[in-house]
């Protein structure tokens, strides 16, 4: 395949390119100019939905720019074949758009003032590297419910100073035009220990100060969970967090906490990418304020620290409850290169464990190279190996570890000589039979209230059936988890966990979002009163399988080779039976609900009990043995992520048939040979 994009501009005094074909309007594919491959429609049948969708994607794209790839996925796969989208993505989108990526070279050159990647495009120009141009030029990198998160590298696609300054800048407006006493009430800004992350939060306090709005600057790298805490403490008006949280060392991003101290949800996020759009010629590069001092820029860690260690031991021993931690109590931890130590090196002084806690030595310290673990991620096979090659070499029978920047918590547990690694489902319902076991018998039951999300274990739910206490489930995110908790407590609820299965906890008398320090001074402190019952954490969890029944997982997720084929499969699903399919292997489908397209059997309207999204793939499904499973595309990573939780009288029993279900499910469903998916 060969096409044509003269480049000829004289961009910074810099000449570059010198086409005889400079100005000329060539589109060539194959040889040919314009001959894009035609679009023909599968041989299945084209439901009327399907047309509707197709043909009313031109009034999406111009109404919601940022989900224009996500429409656009949607409406072609409601028609075409994976083969046909597949041929369309990799042909007839380039041939379009590959037309003016001179213009988006020359745009960028113009407002990047960071030499090193503007040195990027620049040579990237220089040696016609027009493919990786467009990788990093044609799309913005998408603002959402996340914030920011991606590779660190030049281009409008990805995390750099540019980006940073933009999305600032965006975020200020959308604060002045949305918030009142935005100025005075100012926004802290944190950042954790990756490459670049101090750099890009001064440029983030000098977009902010720019624009008059006081800045609650953290003057040391700290972890994710203490700028929703400061926003909190500090009446700001919002936080910022420079993280990529668990991501490899290449990627950073940038997190944003509404006034709640809770993440974004819409139509905030949609709200700040459309003020991005409108704000992207940078103000400032200059961050003297940050270094050189500024009114308006006050350093703030000192404000918030002591708080939030109190709220953690208040939350962990709450007043009149006599807790007695365990001097037996003894376990390893690991930051994983990450934050973690300092925060909970305090946590444990407030518990009085101080002596209690060894610490992975070779991972204590922050190195945003992660230089021990393939990633720095716990849930990662291999990722605890040290942390366990420590506590052996100590004869420590208890692990805890932090991702870098330290919300999410992993724990293991040697039972006999091998070593447990408690899944975040585990180690949910763990935390939260402890929460319930101590919560005062003044206090009426039912106004006690815990949530997870949609693709963490009922068991928690099954937990809040036996004990007579509030249980609600929300989307996948601790946006949604902390949002709704607050919502609940507004209703009269007393909210005292949420837990998502990818190690996420939350302590909400600390802070609304997931928090690996909280969560383990509440798991230290459950820890050694069931060690006072004799228990330990794994004892413990069999006890509780003996109470609510066996409950497995065979999660796993599938690499897709584009969003088209992801909605392609997803499409194809949903064609296997009308209004749905009605059995997986041997198994029937007693409910489904498609979050997707709006759909649940269930209710009598068939409305879902959980928000819309038409951007986004996700079905669930309860099965008539009481199985159920949740398949969805991944809103950040090229993945189709598949959540299966069995019940059993065993827990062989009840992993046996998790494992069947993820078996029909890729024999039935998504069938990797012939779509090209692969399996994890």
């Amino acid at each position: 395949m060969g096409y044509c994009t003269p480049v000829c501009s004289l961009v910074r005094g810099r000449t570059v390119g010198g086409s005889s074909d400079c100005g000329k309007n060539t589109n060539q594919v194959g040889g040919t100019a314009n001959a894009l491959p035609v679009l023909k429609p599968a041989t299945s049948a084209i439901t009327s939905s399907a047309r509707s969708s197709f043909h009313s994607t031109p009034y999406h794209l111009t109404k919601r720019g940022p989900e224009i790839g996500n429409q656009l996925d949607f409406a072609l796969a409601q028609i075409f074949s994976i083969d046909t989208v597949l041929h369309t993505y990799r042909h007839w989108t380039v041939a379009i758009m590959t037309r003016d990526i001179k213009e988006l070279a020359k745009e960028w050159l113009e407002l990047d003032q960071d030499k090193s990647t503007n040195d990027e495009i620049f040579d990237l120009l220089a040696h016609g590297k027009t493919e990786e141009l467009e990788q990093r030029l044609r799309h913005r990198i998408a603002f959402g419910t996340a914030g920011l998160r991606g590779p660190m590298q030049a281009g409008f696609a990805c995390m750099n100073s540019l980006t940073v300054i933009q999305a600032s800048q965006g975020l200020a407006a959308y604060l002045l035009k949305t918030e009142h006493d935005v100025k005075k009430r100012g926004v802290v800004i944190g950042r954790d220990a990756r490459y670049n992350s101090e750099k890009f939060a001064k440029l983030t306090a000098a977009a902010f100060v720019a624009k008059g709005i006081k800045v609650w600057w953290y003057e040391t790298p700290s972890h994710t969970p203490l700028v929703p805490f400061g926003v909190r403490e500090l009446g700001a008006v919002a936080g910022v967090m420079i993280t990529a949280s668990h991501n490899p060392a290449r990627d950073n991003g940038y997190k944003v906490y509404w006034s709640n101290g809770c993440q974004i949800i819409p139509p905030h996020d949609s709200g700040i990418a459309a003020a991005i759009e409108e704000n992207l010629k940078p103000v400032t590069w200059d961050t003297s304020v940050v270094d050189d001092g500024d009114l308006l820029v006050e350093g703030s860690l000192d404000l918030v620290r002591d708080q939030y260690y109190r709220a953690i031991l208040c939350a962990a021993q709450p007043e009149d409850s006599n807790i007695t931690m365990s001097p037996d109590l003894r376990f390893v931890y690991t930051p994983m290169h990450g934050v973690g130590l300092r925060a909970m090196t305090q946590c444990v002084a407030k518990l009085g464990m101080s002596s209690q806690m060894v610490v992975v030595e070779a991972q204590a310290h922050p190195d945003p190279d992660f230089p021990t673990v393939k990633f720095p991620n716990p849930e990662e096979k291999g990722a605890l190996d040290l942390a366990i090659e420590t506590a052996d070499h100590s004869s420590i029978r208890l692990i805890l570890a932090s991702d870098p920047d330290a919300d999410r918590l992993a724990v293991a547990e040697k039972v006999d000589d091998r070593w447990h690694i408690f899944t975040g489902n585990q180690l949910g319902v763990l935390l939260g039979s402890y929460l319930v076991d101590r919560y005062p018998s003044s206090q009426p039951r039912e106004k006690l209230a815990m949530l997870a999300s949609t693709v963490s274990s009922r068991m928690l739910a099954a937990l809040a059936k036996k004990e007579g206490f509030k249980f609600t489930e929300t989307l996948t995110g601790f946006k949604w988890l902390g949002n709704v908790a607050r919502d609940l407590t507004a209703e009269g609820f007393d909210v005292v966990f949420a837990f998502e299965e990818a190690l996420g906890y939350m302590i909400p008398q600390t802070v609304h979002d997931k928090d690996s320090i909280s969560a383990a001074a509440i798991f230290l402190t459950a820890t050694s009163q069931w060690s006072a019952q004799g228990l330990t954490p794994y004892g413990k969890l069999q006890q509780l399988y003996e109470y609510l029944g066996y409950f497995e997982d065979a999660n796993t997720y599938l690499i897709s080779p584009s969003p088209a084929v992801t909605t392609s499969v997803f499409t194809a699903i949903r064609a296997l039976g009308s209004p749905y399919p009605s059995t997986i292997g041997p198994r029937k489908i007693v409910r489904w609900r498609d979050l997707t397209l709006g759909y649940d059997s269930k209710s009598e309207d068939h409305v879902p009990d959980l928000p819309v999204d038409v951007t986004s793939q996700m079905i669930t499904c309860e099965l008539d043995d009481g199985a159920v499973f949740t398949v969805r595309g991944s809103g950040t990573e090229p993945k189709i992520k598949l959540y299966i939780e069995c019940q059993g009288r065993s827990s062989e029993d009840a992993k046996k048939g998790a494992n069947e279900i993820l078996g029909s499910l890729l024999g039935e469903w998504f069938k990797p040979e012939e779509t090209g998916l692969t399996l994890a």
